[in-house]
């Protein structure tokens, strides 16, 4: 089986070939805000080196969320793109449980969401969910397990680490999804919808 892999939610973008459970590309780099420009350009290397084609793939797993809202919109709508022209399926993950999937122990994946509030989600060494992933307001005694994420924060975290393997052998048989309801996972509203609905109580 031959599987592609996108992330672009979180500060590093994450593109991988699977085939045949041997990782054949992987490029998992801070894109310094350049998603957009750099995402197709490295999805083209990765078949080349992979030497296949994207009509070889068989399945697309694409991180949908949370994180960057403009991040999360680039990954999917190339994932989305492909899936249909590929008529194959797209098979969502969440941003935090990649992030966590790198540990053998309990912890909990952050992404800074501004004004004291985070995007939150707890796992254990299997990707088992322990914390639902949230939008909340960080408190510290919150959580159990280690503190991982990309941000800086005034507490102690560790950086995360990724295990494609892991990942994509708990999602291997997943169905997937239709390419055209295959949507962002925000966990919040956008700035602009939140700025309608305040306006709307006033």
């Amino acid at each position: 089986m031959k599987y592609l892999f996108v992330n672009s939610a979180t500060t590093n973008l994450v593109v991988a070939i699977i085939i045949d459970g041997k990782i054949t590309y992987l490029y998992n780099e801070n894109d310094g805000n350049d998603t957009s420009a750099k995402i197709m350009p490295i999805i083209e290397e990765a078949f080349l080196k992979s030497n296949i084609r994207p009509q070889d793939i068989d399945k697309i797993f694409a991180v949908n969320g949370p994180g960057s809202f403009t991040g999360i919109r680039v990954g999917l709508t190339v994932a989305k793109v492909m899936a249909y022209a590929l008529n194959i399926p797209v098979v969502p993950i969440s941003s935090l449980e990649v992030m966590a999937s790198g540990f053998d122990e309990d912890v909990v994946a952050l992404i800074d969401a501004r004004r004291g509030y985070v995007f939150a989600g707890g796992y254990d060494k299997d990707l088992n969910s322990t914390y639902k992933d949230s939008y909340v307001l960080f408190e510290k005694n919150k959580f159990n397990g280690k503190l991982i994420s990309f941000d800086n924060f005034s507490f102690e975290t560790f950086k995360p680490k990724l295990d494609l393997f892991k990942i994509i052998l708990k999602h291997e048989n997943d169905d997937g999804v239709n390419p055209h309801v295959l949507n962002p996972n925000y966990l919040k509203l956008t700035e602009a919808e939140e700025k309608r609905l305040y306006d709307g109580r006033n």
